[in-house]
């Protein structure tokens, strides 16, 4: 089984993604920590039910990584909602089973963050670009980490919503993963990914 674990929202300055997001729903974004080597950061906000929002963008004190940033954070130009995880009972068993139902997570590889206090978090998981431009989820292992979801301030989540061309290929990926009911809805159209969420200051939409 796999629910839904965070929702992640990328800019290409991650400040002004703070300030935006905490201007939208009049709640503080908590600094997450540095991808070292990777040249991003992250602010988070949590969803409540062991689930969280990871604002990520560029790291201004990291230097430039050697290889594209994760998550699209190169390329998007504006807030966007990049892609999500979802947390499996068993991260191996479900790319195995995936796989049999013919959509291939790709391989799991190990991350560590280090936190503002000097923790150090680590898990594994499978690319985080997703499948499907993004719609499909990628699947993560927190191992021994505490959950990065504990402590957070809390916003609710009304809704995920994915938007693809080819909307079968979404379920049919969706169900390998076993993330089907982690979804409010599938539409066709031009790739995106939505969220509504239940805010201090009202219902806030993003994406």
């Amino acid at each position: 089984m796999s629910q839904l674990d965070h929702i992640v929202i990328a800019s290409p300055d991650l400040e002004a993604l703070v300030a935006e997001f905490h201007t939208l729903t009049g709640v503080q974004p908590v600094a997450g920590g540095r991808h070292g080597g990777q040249g991003t950061a992250n602010h988070l906000v949590g969803l409540g039910e062991g689930r969280y929002i990871e604002l990520i963008g560029p790291d201004p004190s990291q230097d430039e990584p050697g290889q594209p940033r994760p998550l699209r954070v190169d390329e998007v130009t504006a807030t966007t909602v990049v892609g999500w995880a979802v947390r499996p009972d068993d991260l191996d068993a479900q790319v195995a089973s995936a796989r049999e139902a013919g959509y291939d997570p790709g391989e799991p590889n190990p991350m560590d963050r280090a936190t503002p206090d000097g923790h150090i978090l680590t898990w594994r998981l499978t690319p985080p670009r997703g499948g499907l431009e993004g719609t499909i989820p990628f699947l993560i292992d927190w191992q021994d980490s505490t959950h990065p979801s504990v402590g957070l301030p809390d916003v609710t989540l009304l809704s995920l919503t994915l938007t693809h061309p080819a909307p079968d290929d979404v379920r049919a990926a969706l169900g390998a993963v076993d993330a089907l009911e982690s979804v409010s809805e599938i539409r066709k159209g031009a790739v995106s990914l939505s969220v509504e969420l239940e805010t201090p200051h009202g219902l806030v939409r993003i994406g």
